[in-house]
């Protein structure tokens, strides 16, 4: 028993070197001869004499790079199946924005911009989508955007943008684990934050040092609980406002013609409208993601380029706009921007569900229960979202290691397939959480988080800045996207849209420090300090290697092709060989299934 124990320690704790396996010229060579195949548009699998480490039907990952004089073999394992990766591309977006943050838009810029402001944000958001969609489907591998970054412009700006969005990662996982214990205090203020935070940390830990598969369990089952949430708010906005409600009062849209459907923000007439529009698209900028959080499972997604990740992208943009935009109509249907309890609720910056809107108009409403079932929602999907930041964050920070960007012992994995010391390094981020047990240590917690304001928005930038190289590069090289599992539209009109959309949001967003009168130099730094930071990284870089621009002939398009098409053939052929001896599934795993099939479709 003890030596059971000890080596199931072993195996969890005790860090893998890579392995090496053959070198870059002969993988280069063999990948190379592949390209014909694409190039007259064949989706026949190569049969090839490798053998594979398949361990319980799962496939290990063989993601490669050219930049060594070996082929460092990546050890994260695909166990993550199309139901798992359908929700965390959901899970990691839904936080306590849409249920709670929401209600700051409706304060500030009354229920018709908070709606116009959104709707106008899911063009970009969509174009930013499927610009990333085309280039993580064509090849699947760790930290993807980031990677394809490197092969497609240069090492130097693969180097700033792997180093934004892990910082961006690192920073909310702190954010998040406050979060919960700031919704906690909505029930009760007598007990230690020592114990929230703790337990929350732990959590994490246990989470992310098991196999990737414990991780999407974990999220699809959080996921599930939020978006029923989501969609359970939607009913009741609708029950209430047609008469079921303890007032018998229908007052359906009431609050869109008094107080009215649009507020200005900071002056007045056609100007303060404007930048009460404006106000609302740079929340929305901030709010809603996507495409970056479902890119980062590609290495460890099961059948990635032939089923799972398209139809993923496919269905996660438009789940999250029906979500995002249903709720901004509900709240501008229950709840007055000049509400009272919203008001001193966003004023007072009370705690958890107390500023959430739906919240507000139960009590308005009389309505007793519900709102502590919403708060009990809120600490899920403050801790959902955490969990997400832990695993984003740990495997950027192993891509980076991957291409020479970060130290290589970043590179090492447990024996479940989890890059355990880059985990151990992320979660060191969740301490900066007891920085808000002493009011003046938070205030810098409260920095920290603010100067990431921009990061998100270089991201976008960063996608679709690298699908332009790529999309010039797959031209330059003869390849037929019409071959590829997802190919975007109007390309390349589509990534450039989003491209300047997301660019120019980054200087829109702290516009205001710029009017006359409301000159705040920690707004100024909040709003640009990432974009010159991440200037900086980019000609540190530069400096540093001295990394030359890639030619579209010369981009590397071909590496790791091989080992994802190994996986998928032969993932087919287990799934051919099961069939045949599959046995009847009990009633129980039936409903299961169909219960499943029905949220996020079929595995």
């Amino acid at each position: 028993m003890t030596s059971k124990v000890v080596q199931a320690l072993k195996d969890t704790f005790l860090p893998i070197p890579p392995a090496k396996v053959r070198s870059a010229t002969e993988q280069h060579d063999y990948e190379l001869s592949r390209v014909e195949g694409l190039n007259n548009g064949s989706t026949k699998f190569n049969i090839s004499n490798d053998v594979e480490d398949i361990t319980k039907n799962e496939f290990i990952t063989d993601n490669t790079s050219l930049s060594d004089a070996s082929t460092v073999v990546a050890q994260t394992q695909r166990r993550l199946k199309n139901r798992h990766v359908q929700l965390i591309g959901i899970s990691g977006v839904i936080g306590t924005a849409l249920f709670v943050s929401i209600g700051g838009g409706l304060y500030k810029a009354g229920p018709a911009f908070l709606l116009l402001g959104f709707a106008a944000w899911c063009i970009p958001i969509l174009c930013i989508t499927v610009s990333t969609a085309e280039m993580v489907c064509y090849l699947p591998i760790n930290s993807p955007f980031i990677r394809m970054a490197g092969r497609c412009t240069d090492d130097a700006f693969e180097f700033m943008a792997g180093w934004n969005f892990w910082f961006l990662e690192c920073v909310q996982i702190p954010f998040e684990i406050v979060s919960v214990n700031t919704v906690i205090h909505y029930w009760r203020d007598d007990y230690s934050p020592v114990i929230t935070l703790v337990i929350q940390v732990f959590l994490y830990f246990l989470i992310s040092i098991f196999a990737v598969k414990v991780y999407g369990e974990v999220e699809f089952w959080l996921a599930i609980g939020k978006v029923i949430l989501a969609v359970g708010l939607m009913f009741f906005t609708f029950i209430t406002m047609v008469g079921g409600n303890p007032n018998k009062d229908s007052f359906g849209f009431r609050y869109w013609r008094e107080p009215g459907a649009f507020k200005p923000y900071l002056s007045t007439g056609h100007i303060g409208y404007f930048q009460a529009f404006v106000a609302i698209l740079s929340q929305a900028s901030f709010t809603i993601a996507g495409p970056d959080y479902l890119s980062m499972v590609a290495g460890e997604t099961i059948l990635p380029r032939s089923k799972t990740l398209p139809r993923a992208f496919k269905q996660v943009f438009y789940r999250l706009t029906f979500l995002f935009l249903g709720g901004c109509l509900c709240v501008g249907i229950l709840v007055a921007y000049d509400d009272p309890a919203l008001s001193s609720a966003i004023n007072n910056s009370r705690p958890g569900a107390a500023a959430s809107p739906y919240v507000v108009a139960m009590n308005n409403l009389g309505i007793k229960i519900l709102p502590h079932i919403v708060n009990g929602t809120l600490v899920i999907a403050a801790f959902s979202a955490g969990n997400a930041y832990t695993y984003c964050s740990s495997r950027s920070l192993y891509g980076l290691a991957l291409d020479g960007k970060a130290p290589k012992i970043f590179t090492y994995c447990n024996k479940a397939g989890v890059p355990i010391i880059s985990v151990f390094v992320c979660l060191l981020w969740s301490l900066l959480s007891f920085l808000q047990l002493n009011n003046n240590s938070a205030v810098v917690l409260n920095w920290i988080i603010n100067l990431i304001t921009a990061s998100q928005l270089i991201n976008f930038s960063v996608m679709c800045f690298t699908y332009l190289f790529f999309y010039k590069a797959v031209k330059a090289q003869g390849i037929d996207r019409d071959s590829f599992t997802f190919k975007s539209w109007f390309q390349p009109w589509t990534a450039i849209f989003g491209l300047v959309s997301a660019f120019t949001m980054i200087w829109v967003g702290g516009y205001t420090v710029f009017l006359k009168g409301n000159w705040d130099y920690e707004q100024f730094l909040f709003s640009y300090l990432a974009f010159f930071i991440d200037v900086g990284l980019y000609i540190f870089w530069k400096v540093l290697k001295r990394p030359s621009w890639k030619k579209s002939k010369d981009v590397d398009l071909v590496s790791g092709l091989k080992e994802i098409e190994d996986h998928e053939r032969e993932y087919y052929e287990m799934l051919e060989n099961s069939e045949k001896n599959q046995v009847e599934k009990n009633l129980f795993w039936k409903l299961k299934d169909q219960l499943i099939g029905l949220i996020v479709g079929r595995d």
